[in-house]
């Protein structure tokens, strides 16, 4: 018991080793990616009902062979004798033995059809284990892109507080010298104080983001993970004029949602074959063997047995003729469950249409903003650059220079979201057209 105690304990440390070994490397969006599909719950299980899929057609093609069992029956009698003018009870005892065996020769191919729907279901659990890692694969790019964002908002705005920083230490020196009112000092010592709580907003949205992800793969949550810093130049504004159509007929071939859809409709289609089924004869084969030994015999036991086998077999009909409506229901709910999966194929494909009508449009607006938000941070970085010389030489006081370098900030807030959502529009729209995510 102690040593087995002993080897779970090494093994939980080496376990845990392990993970915090993993949190404290740099992790990549395809590493993110691939680890939160090893452990994402909603994967697994999808993974183990794929396994009950190919349990059940291992049992749908065993219907086909014959089925085989032995009994073995051991009886005890007792009966009143009158033969020897006694009352009383004389015992006697016997045993049958038996193996009987039977198999469908004829059920209007309702076999076939099962184990056609066994496989069909095979494929559709695998299809959907591919939606559930597609949708889980989008998560992470979101959250990933989310630390990245959350990281420069953190740096401008370390960046914006070491600028006033600099212009406070002029301001105060300038007041000493009195060539600035104490309103105009107290007024860069507010934006300063503001810029400090900016950061720290930043600050907190970054751990937010951090242990979103975290929880996305699974990962205790931990203050040593960070991620790989990738080179998104390449990924701004390409000038993309995407057809949906296009777009949408590529993904009808590729998307697993689809495929799923389309099998779930063929195994619908097959409920009708294996309810109609029900209204033709059923042919069966059977074939037995049987031996036995009584007490009441003065033959030996074994000599019974040998002498008492008696080997059977024959074919049965049964042919349905009232039951009730059972069969004419099960086709009729058959022919619903069909029209119900045809719906949900068209809903899934229109979803998937308006999917991508809606990134389509993200990603010209997204190019359209990105560029209109790149001009407007070029021109307010240009005045607000004279702004501070200005300040610096007295010529404007500090409301005209506060109100320009709030201009800069909110400029340059909206060039870094505008080009995140510019990168997210075009990772969804690769995604569509079966292109692995990646940065």
């Amino acid at each position: 018991m102690r040593k087995l105690i002993l080897i779970l304990s090494i093994s939980l440390i080496v376990i845990g080793e392990d993970i915090f070994a993993q949190q404290d490397s740099i992790w990549t969006l395809e590493k993110c990616i691939e680890h939160a599909l090893n452990n994402n719950i909603q994967v697994r299980k999808s993974e183990l009902s794929n396994q009950q899929y190919m349990i059940y057609s291992e049992q749908a093609k065993a219907q086909r062979f014959p089925s085989a069992f032995a009994s073995i029956n051991q009886n005890f009698n007792w009966s009143k004798s009158t033969a020897t003018g006694e009352s009383g009870l004389t015992g006697s005892n016997g045993s049958n033995y038996s193996v009987n065996s039977g198999v469908t020769i004829f059920n209007a191919s309702r076999l076939t059809t099962l184990i056609k729907q066994a496989d069909l279901s095979i494929d559709g659990g695998k299809y959907s284990l591919e939606t559930t890692k597609e949708s889980i694969s989008l998560s992470i790019l979101d959250a990933y892109l989310q630390i990245l964002y959350a990281e420069e908002q953190v740096h401008n705005s370390e960046k914006q507080i070491e600028s006033t920083a600099s212009e406070l230490n002029l301001a105060e020196e300038r007041l000493a010298l009195q060539a600035i009112s104490q309103s105009d000092y107290a007024q860069v010592k507010s934006q300063l104080a503001s810029e400090k709580l900016t950061l720290a907003n930043s600050q907190s949205q970054l751990v937010i983001a951090k242990v979103t992800l975290e929880q996305l793969m699974e990962l205790p949550v931990s203050d040593n993970f960070n991620i790989t810093h990738p080179d998104l130049t390449e990924s701004l504004n390409q000038n993309r004029v995407p057809d949906v159509k296009s777009v949408y007929e590529t993904a009808l071939a590729i998307k697993p949602q689809i495929k799923n859809a389309a099998i779930n409709k063929e195994i619908a289609s097959l409920d009708e074959k294996v309810a109609k089924a029900g209204l033709f004869p059923t042919l069966s084969a059977s074939a037995g063997i049987s031996s036995g030994f009584s007490s009441l015999n003065n033959d030996s036991y074994f000599g019974q047995i040998n002498s008492g086998i008696y080997p059977s077999a024959g074919f049965s009909l049964s042919i349905p003729i009232y039951q009730k409506k059972q069969v004419k229901t099960s086709i009729a709910l058959a022919k619903i469950g069909y029209q119900n999966a045809e719906l949900s194929e068209f809903d899934t494909k229109n979803t998937l249409r308006k999917s991508i009508e809606q990134a389509c449009v993200d990603v010209k607006s997204a190019q359209i903003k990105y560029e209109a938000s790149k001009e407007n941070y070029s021109a307010t970085l240009e005045a607000e650059v004279l702004s501070d010389e200005k300040f610096k030489q007295g010529v404007i006081n500090s409301v005209d220079y506060l109100v320009s370098k709030t201009n800069l900030i909110v400029a340059e807030s909206e060039l870094l979201q505008s080009k995140y959502n510019l990168i997210v529009s075009y990772k969804i729209l690769d995604f569509y057209m079966g292109i692995p995510l990646s940065l």
